[in-house]
Formats: structure tokens, C-alpha cells, sequence
């Protein structure tokens, strides 16, 4: 399922791991209001099994690889001749990225939101992962939910209200363990993407390291990179770090 809004250029966004269209605008993490001003078409999509999109429970459909699929095969849905931007927050991040190596000239422009762990700092993400799909087979979703909850949050959206993931629980083990099997590409294969890119970070979310951000920002001919550390220690710091990622439609990023 997707949102389809404004005229112009088609920029596509996809959003995060266990979330949807209608979750994210509940938590109002990002606006979108200064792309759609710049004259853009946007459309906002649920991933596979995700919001209001169907999903089985196939562990290979939730890897990167998987997603960017879907992606391109929504770009072609929506009869994109044109290069379109492509954005993309954690989970989102990956697909774009996928789909961009695979198909650059699709793409006009990348906005890579909070990258996720990747390549060295995935490994410790997957077991979590696995963990957390065994879990929900052997005691439920809604343990798996009270665990996350119980879990100390990253100060830049510890009063972000917390929202239980939007696939269905006979579908969830197959998501995680999909996840635990996605990497971003390499970075010698990233080094041949030659697209501008902005990538937007934020500091002290393990599950978000600005790690993968500069290394992303190092493989990227054409990035540039925003972001903020150490994590910030007052509520005016918070603010600032969380409206840095929050405008991926700012003039650098999509509207150029």
C-alpha cells in the first residue's frame, strides 16, 4: 500500500523495520512538508507484511535484497521512466541502497536516513534477531514487545511513544530472522555509486551507530554526511539532533 502526494519529480521514501506509513506519522519523526513545497511527487509506501501491505512468513522476503525488489517493482507500478529520489530510514536505508546499486539509473539523488548496524556491526543485530524470532514462537509477540519496552531507549527518541510492530505475529519470526540475514552492500561495490547522496544521522542509538554513516559517507563518491556526537544530554540537544534527520525534503537533500 502506498501515499501518493504532490506533483513534480517522484522522490519514493521507505520507512523502518516494524513500522508503517501511518506509524511513523503518528510518532512525527519526519517532515515532509518542505519536499512537497520544492514541487516534488512523494510516495510513502508500507513495506512487505508491514502497515497494510500482505506479507508470508518467508524469511528470504525481508532481507535488503527482497525489499530493493519490491521497490523497483513499485517504481514500475507507478510507471517511473524517470529517475526518481530515492529515501530511506534504517530498514528503508538498506532497500534504497540495494536498489540503487542494482539499478543507479533510477535514481537521481539518495537521502539515507539513520543507517542501520551493517557489515561488522551486524553480527551482534542478527543474533538479537534470531533470538527475538524464537521468542515470539515460544512465548508470543507480546513477550518479545514487553522485553523491547523494558530496554533502555536512545535519549534522541526516548519520548517518542512507543508503537508494537505493524507486521502480524505469525509473520514476525520471518521478518526478524529476514533482517538478520540483510547487510548493506559492500563498501567496494557502494564506492562504484556514483549518485549525490545526503546521509542524516543521529548519536547514541546502538541499533543506529554513526559508525555505518561515516563509512557510508567514505564509500560514497557523492555523499555528504550530517549528523551529531556525542549523543546530547539536554532536551535543546535533542531537539536540534532529532530535526536534523527529520527533513530529508530540506534543500540539499531533495529539492535541489
Amino acid at each position: 500500500m502506498n501515499d501518493d502526494t504532490g506533483h513534480g519529480l517522484l522522490a519514493v521514501y521507505a520507512h523502518g523495520a516494524f513500522g508503517s506509513q501511518a506509524v511513523e506519522e503518528r510518532m512525527g519523526l519526519f517532515d515532509w512538508a518542505p519536499l512537497l513545497d520544492a514541487g516534488r511527487r512523494l510516495v510513502r509506501y508500507d513495506a512487505r507484511a508491514h502497515g497494510r501491505s500482505t506479507g508470508e512468513a518467508v524469511d528470504t522476503d525481508y532481507t535488503y535484497s527482497s525489499l530493493a525488489d519490491d521497490l523497483l517493482a513499485l517504481l514500475d507500478h507507478l510507471g517511473a521512466t524517470n529517475r526518481v529520489g530515492g529515501i530511506g530510514a534504517s530498514m528503508g536505508c538498506g532497500t534504497v541502497l540495494h536498489a540503487a546499486v542494482r539499478a543507479p539509473r533510477r535514481f537521481f539523488r539518495l537521502v539515507l536516513l539513520i543507517p542501520p548496524t551493517a557489515w561488522a556491526t551486524r553480527k551482534g543485530y542478527a543474533r538479537a534477531n534470531r533470538a527475538a524470532a524464537e521468542t515470539i514462537e515460544r512465548e508470543g509477540a507480546e513477550a518479545w514487545q514487553a522485553s523491547r519496552v523494558s530496554r533502555p531507549r536512545p535519549v534522541v527518541v526516548a519520548d517518542v511513544p512507543e508503537t508494537p510492530p505493524t507486521p502480524a505475529e505469525q509473520v514476525l519470526p520471518s521478518v526478524l530472522r529476514g533482517l538478520a540475514l540483510a547487510d548493506l552492500p559492500p563498501p567496494a561495490v557502494l564506492s562504484t555509486l556514483r549518485r549525490p547522496a545526503l546521509i542524516l544521522a543521529w548519536a547514541g542509538d546502538p541499533g543506529h551507530p554513526l559508525a555505518t554513516a561515516q563509512t557510508l559517507a567514505e564509500c560514497l563518491p557523492r555523499a555528504a554526511a550530517r549528523g551529531t556526537d556525542p549523543a546530547p544530554k539536554s532536551p535543546a540537544g535533542v531537539c536540534a539532533l532529532r530535526n536534523s534527520s527529520r527533513n530529508p525534503g530540506a534543500p540539499e537533500g531533495m529539492t535541489a
